[in-house]
């Protein structure tokens, strides 16, 4: 630590770290701390491993995300041990780390209790929003119940066709624009009331993708005109964002209207002059899983994935494969991209502060 006194006196005594602390002479061990903020880890099983809780320690882990096998009835045990180990970490901002989940509701929930109606079914209530409101407590509850203060939902895909991708699984509340931004703003507002971070994805909106177009899997191209998308499937971000959300996830889908060549999370036309600039939003973006056979063209390197969505704008990948060892590897390669400015200094500071912003405040 003897390179960057600063950071850790900084840490203590201000909420955020300063441009001053994250100079260009930090040592490579501070640059794994600083790198670490924009890592979420992921591990198989309900045993939290020895690995992980070492890097915790190390202060490389800025958070992590819950499947359904991790969890068992000692869940909150679980992660407050987490949050322990980070409390013992020098680095140590004095607040949490972000632990994140899919708690939608209906098919898609890793832990107990609710949402207990699918999005589908909350926009098909006679009160939807009443419906929605309902959800985002519900979710909330189990979220903090289980020690989570993030969950990665609602989903703000506006569905085109009956069991098209969303609306196979129930994901999306509607397929009209204005349903979704009614039943989305309501979840957020009561989810993000009771303390838990709400996440609006997948932007700019898989609502298109037809019921095989899981980007999950493979690369998908949504063939529709900038004038749609923008209509229909970012409506409900532009109330969304007029809500307060504080996270948004872009998807691994193409869109060749704005940009041909790259998937809205890995795309600075998306993230930067779409979402930052024209939506104005001024929150955190987190990818989606970044080991996504929808990124196959772009290597099978999910440090190199990691360091071209960070050059695009994103603030936290999502290491999702339940191995501690990517998580790892994705902040080395952060840490070598700062070496060798491939990131840039400056964007890379300002997304660190996005991201210590959002976690002061859990």
């Amino acid at each position: 630590m003897n390179c960057l006194p600063t950071i850790l006196s900084f840490l203590s005594l201000l909420p955020l770290i300063s441009t001053t602390a994250l100079s260009p002479r930090t040592s490579s061990t501070n640059l794994s701390i600083l790198a670490g903020y924009h890592v979420i880890y992921s591990y198989s099983g309900t045993t939290v491993p020895a690995a992980l809780l070492n890097s915790v320690k190390a202060g490389k882990v800025g958070g992590i995300i819950l499947f359904g096998d991790n969890v068992d009835s000692a869940i909150a045990t679980h992660m407050a041990s987490i949050q322990s180990a980070y409390k013992q970490s020098a680095s140590y901002p004095g607040y949490p780390l972000l632990i994140v989940t899919d708690q939608e509701g209906g098919e898609v929930k890793r832990l107990p209790g609710g949402p207990d109606m699918s999005a589908k079914e909350v926009g098909e209530q006679s009160n939807p929003a009443s419906a929605a409101t309902d959800a985002g407590t519900q979710a909330a509850a189990s979220c903090t119940n289980a020690g989570v203060n993030g969950n990665l939902a609602p989903v703000l895909d506006v569905y085109r066709s009956p069991g098209d991708f969303e609306d196979q699984y129930q994901r999306s509340f509607g397929n009209t624009s204005a349903l979704v931004s009614t039943c989305g703003t309501a979840f957020i507002k009561s989810q993000q009331a009771k303390g838990v971070v709400a996440t609006a994805k997948h932007f700019p909106g898989l609502g298109a993708a037809s019921a095989d177009e899981n980007t999950d899997e493979a690369p998908v191209t949504l063939n529709l005109t900038l004038a749609e998308i923008r209509s229909v499937d970012e409506a409900p971000y532009v109330k969304a964002i007029a809500a307060g959300v504080k996270m948004i996830m872009p998807s691994w889908a193409t869109y060749p209207s704005l940009d041909a060549d790259r998937p809205s999370g890995l795309s600075s036309k998306w993230i930067q002059s779409e979402l930052r600039g024209r939506l104005g939003f001024k929150g955190v973006t987190i990818s989606d899983a970044i080991e996504a056979g929808g990124l196959e063209a772009f290597g099978s390197d999910d440090g190199a994935r990691a360091v071209l969505a960070m050059q695009a704008g994103m603030d936290i990948i999502l290491a999702a494969a339940e191995d501690e060892s990517q998580g790892s590897e994705i902040v080395d390669a952060i840490v070598a991209a700062l070496n060798d400015d491939t990131l840039d200094r400056d964007a890379f500071d300002a997304s660190t502060n996005r991201i210590l912003s959002l976690r002061k405040g859990l």
